[in-house]
């Protein structure tokens, strides 16, 4: 299978469900904003909406949305326990929590990403964030993972998404909790192999 990604884009998280599976893939560049391939080809004629990530199987299916991306990948390697099995209340607290980090946390960024964003608009995004990182805080007390004690699909997306804020010099060193589960998630050699895949580290 061949996973286009961005570095350090969302799509970092199904590059970490893959080392995390131990699938056999090929991870193609495909940067955000200039939508270039590594052959010199558009990205937008493999995947029209440009954006990552994008997984094209061998059989010539294809799969887009990081939350469904990751539970695909989750449950072609389901010993490694990356997701809850289909049908469980488990697995639909995980699918909780993805539709929790997409559209509560992922998409709460776009405005501080987003080129001439007023900066009341940028504040009031930044404001947002906070209260939901804050109560992400208090959810990770006492657990190692969102789920428990088992790392899964939602924590390398959980993990992606929080990587963000320094870049943007928004500040979370009062978020403990949060802190001791990023250096917990970022210590997994999964998470490790793929961020060194993305040239991250």
């Amino acid at each position: 299978m061949k996973l286009y990604y961005s570095p350090g884009a969302c799509s970092l998280s199904a590059h970490i469900a893959l080392h995390e599976a131990g699938l056999a893939h090929e991870a193609i560049k495909a940067p955000t904003k200039t939508k270039t391939l590594p052959d010199g080809s558009d990205y937008r004629l493999i995947n029209p909406l440009g954006y990552v990530p994008y997984l094209a199987l061998d059989s010539g299916e294809t799969l887009r949305e990081g939350p469904a991306i990751v539970q695909y990948i989750a449950d072609q390697a389901p010993e490694k326990n990356l997701a809850p099995a289909n049908g469980t209340m488990a697995r639909y607290q995980l699918q909780s929590w993805l539709n929790f980090i997409g559209t509560e946390l992922h998409k709460g960024f776009s405005p501080l990403f987003t080129p001439g964003m007023p900066d009341e608009a940028k504040a009031m995004a930044k404001d947002r964030l906070m209260q939901r990182l804050t109560w992400l805080d208090g959810e990770l007390a006492g657990k190692d993972y969102l789920m428990g004690d088992t790392f899964t699909v939602a924590d390398g997306y959980c993990f992606t998404v929080t990587s963000w804020p320094a870049m943007l010099g928004i500040d979370l060193s009062g978020l403990t909790n949060l802190g001791l589960y990023r250096a917990r998630v970022g210590a997994r050699a999964g998470v490790q192999a793929a961020m060194k895949a993305e040239g991250l580290i």
